[in-house]
């Protein structure tokens, strides 16, 4: 398999950043949701946070080097009517926007009070907006809000990929496997 994109399918890298973002970002997702409910005689109580943190910034990374991909890659022509591929660009758009916003929403909670946030005790991401009223409770409720709404579109794309391959029988989903469809 090849390491770059070509115009008939993705490669290696693309497909890897797609994937593995797209289990982290659920995992994370589903994690939040879990640690939500945690008290603190909890055997996770301080290890959730700490990973979901942790693994939160490690995104920002991952993302960033992934817009970067996007820009100096070619990307395999969309198929479908006019509509679907308008509506491909949009949600790709939307999904780099959610993430970006959850991402630094949640920085912002962590950091709300003016402490550094570890990844994983290998570096300290430093605090530098910090000590506005509510910003932890504000931060937090765009944080939920968008990161439902970042699992409503996942839900969404899954559908739409799915629909193109059993339905549609197009190579949209074979293209981010690496794979051209047989004719």
């Amino acid at each position: 398999m090849e390491l770059n994109n070509n115009l008939r399918h993705y490669g290696l890298i693309s497909i890897l950043l797609h994937w593995g973002m797209a289990v982290v970002i659920i995992g994370l997702y589903f994690l939040g949701l879990y640690m939500v409910d945690l008290t603190y005689y909890d055997e996770l109580y301080q290890i959730a946070p700490d990973i979901h943190r942790s693994l939160g910034l490690i995104m920002l990374g991952f993302l960033l080097f992934r817009w970067y991909w996007r820009l100096r890659s070619v990307r395999p022509a969309i198929s479908g009517k006019f509509w679907e591929k308008s509506a491909a660009v949009w949600a790709h758009r939307m999904f780099y926007i959610l993430i970006l916003v959850a991402l630094i929403s949640g920085y912002l909670i962590s950091t709300a009070d003016g402490q550094p946030v570890s990844i994983f005790g290998w570096i300290d991401i430093p605090a530098t907006f910090y000590g506005y009223e509510n910003q932890e409770d504000i931060a937090g409720d765009v944080h939920e809000i968008l990161t439902h709404l970042l699992m409503l579109l996942v839900a969404i794309h899954t559908s739409a990929a799915l629909k193109h391959h059993f339905i549609e029988r197009d190579s949209t989903l074979l293209s981010m496997l690496g794979r051209v469809a047989k004719k």
